[in-house]
């Protein structure tokens, strides 16, 4: 059985989600707990209906070795900001600052920064030097 969630196939999974609440409605079924479980499914097709343009095809990440999660981002931003946010550094951040500084790192990442500055300063116009294009510039042959 394939999940279909796994494989970013949005309608499918809504469709399941859907069969499983009509079964949940059936005052046959003797489950204790059918009304909080009926519950988290409702939850469940909001979160995914909110979402299905963001939902990967994992399942095709997975064949061609692609990662899968963020986990070790999330692990080392969360090391980066807590060790930060510690009273006994010299330098310390707030909730602000540490907001700040990752927007800008994810801007970075993106290639947008350059973008957003010209945006914000329409005067302004970043240009790479002569010298610095010519200390990354490595020739092919010597």
């Amino acid at each position: 059985m394939t999940i279909p969630l796994w494989h970013g196939n949005v309608e499918r999974s809504l469709d399941k989600i859907e069969n499983c609440s009509d079964l949940c409605d059936d005052n046959e079924l003797h489950y204790g707990k059918r009304k909080k479980f009926y519950n988290h499914l409702i939850d469940m097709v909001t979160y995914i209906g909110n979402n299905q343009g963001m939902i990967p095809n994992y399942g095709e990440l997975y064949r061609y070795n692609e990662t899968i999660s963020t986990a070790f981002v999330e692990s080392t931003i969360n090391q980066v900001i807590a060790k930060r946010m510690v009273k006994k550094q010299q330098m310390q951040w707030d909730h602000k600052g540490a907001h700040y500084l990752l927007q800008t790192r994810i801007a970075v990442l993106d290639g947008d920064l350059k973008s957003t500055f010209e945006r914000w300063y329409p005067g302004l116009k970043i240009e790479n030097s002569t010298r610095e294009t010519e200390e990354n510039h490595i020739p092919l042959a010597a």
